[in-house]
């Protein structure tokens, strides 16, 4: 039987709506307002203007721009 936990970035999310108090697809809007803004630009960006750990900005910036490269 498959595992069914998150992997990677996304195994992140449960914990980044809880300390942050916000939904992972307003943190996505987010960082997609900010687009075409590099990588680590928009996990400097979540962490100056949000307050967000290193950790968490870049799990939502790695899963978003992947998510939408495909």
């Amino acid at each position: 039987m498959p595992d069914p936990s998150p992997k990677g970035p996304a195994s992140y999310f449960p914990s980044i709506e809880k300390k942050y108090g916000r939904p992972i697809t307003e943190w996505q809007a987010i960082v997609r307002e900010h687009l075409p803004a590099k990588h680590m630009e928009l996990v400097a960006l979540l962490k100056d203007r949000h307050g967000m750990g290193h950790g968490h900005a870049n799990a939502i910036v790695a899963y978003t721009l992947k998510r939408d490269r495909k």
